[in-house]
């Protein structure tokens, strides 16, 4: 794990699209994990800039989706399909037969996750795996007791996770309780993850995730086993974290982050 420490929340975006960027003009058949939530909507409006002035090219790109509530359907309001619809899908070059999110409403769940499964090996694995972290330290939905060795499935969301989320709902009461996720070991599986965590609310759980013991009482400190995961932060999320000088040092020094600086 690397940890990439930045001076505010437009320069650790702005970080991360750049890495995903260069990361599809190597490959433009990238096989890409998104993520959705607040943390993502500026990145996602990077990235669409990108594409519009900068040619970025997401036409042979295929994605997986981390996550969907049980129960909602694809054009409800607060189903993530609309999210990523509205948010990224619609203002890029990417043709929709090659977005993948799970079903929200489906008469067998448990046979759709298994295909979801498939759907991602069929494509070679994910190349990149986008995260961040709830404040329950859950990567995806993966709360607290996940198997690190876990898959795709349907999993009960916690009490802090629901309210932080149901606010986004016209009524919060109707927020669903449960939600389809990918696996800790699904995602740990991808050949690169990109973390992005901003702002002080993270604060505590990022020096959990990152520097805590590996449990499953943080799904996220799970990330600590990757070879090629990178944690990209502001200072503010940053604020607990010991290890911040060395940490900015290497962003400042390391050759591998030289194009980025």
């Amino acid at each position: 794990m690397e940890v990439i420490i930045r001076p505010d929340n437009g320069e650790a975006v702005e970080l991360a699209a750049r890495v995903i960027a260069k990361e599809l003009r190597e490959k433009p058949t990238l096989v890409l994990g998104l993520a959705t939530g607040n943390t993502m909507e500026p990145l996602y409006a990077r990235l669409a800039q990108m594409h519009k002035k900068e040619k970025l090219d997401f036409s042979l790109c295929r994605t997986f989706n981390l996550d969907e509530y049980v129960g909602l359907a694809e054009t409800h309001k607060n189903s993530y399909r609309r999210y990523m619809n509205e948010h990224l899908f619609s203002k890029i070059n990417i043709d929709i037969r090659n977005t993948h999110l799970p079903h929200g409403i489906s008469d067998d769940h448990d046979s759709d996750c298994e295909k979801y499964e498939d759907e991602i090996e069929e494509c070679g694995g994910i190349d990149l795996q986008l995260l961040s972290i709830g404040k329950s330290g859950h990567i995806g939905f993966n709360e607290p007791l996940s198997a690190f060795f876990s898959r795709t499935r349907v999993k009960a969301l916690t009490p802090m996770t629901i309210a932080q989320n149901s606010p986004l709902f016209d009524r919060p009461e109707e927020m669903p309780k449960r939600a389809i996720t990918m696996g800790v070991g699904t995602i740990l599986e991808a050949k690169r993850i990109v973390t992005l965590v901003v702002g002080g609310a993270k604060a505590e759980i990022l020096a959990k995730a990152v520097e805590g013991p590996v449990t499953s009482m943080v799904s996220a400190s799970a990330l600590q086993l990757h070879q090629k995961c990178i944690v990209i932060t502001d200072e503010k999320a940053a604020a607990n974290l010991q290890g911040r000088d060395y940490y900015r040092w290497i962003f400042e020094n390391e050759p591998e982050w030289e194009e980025f600086r």
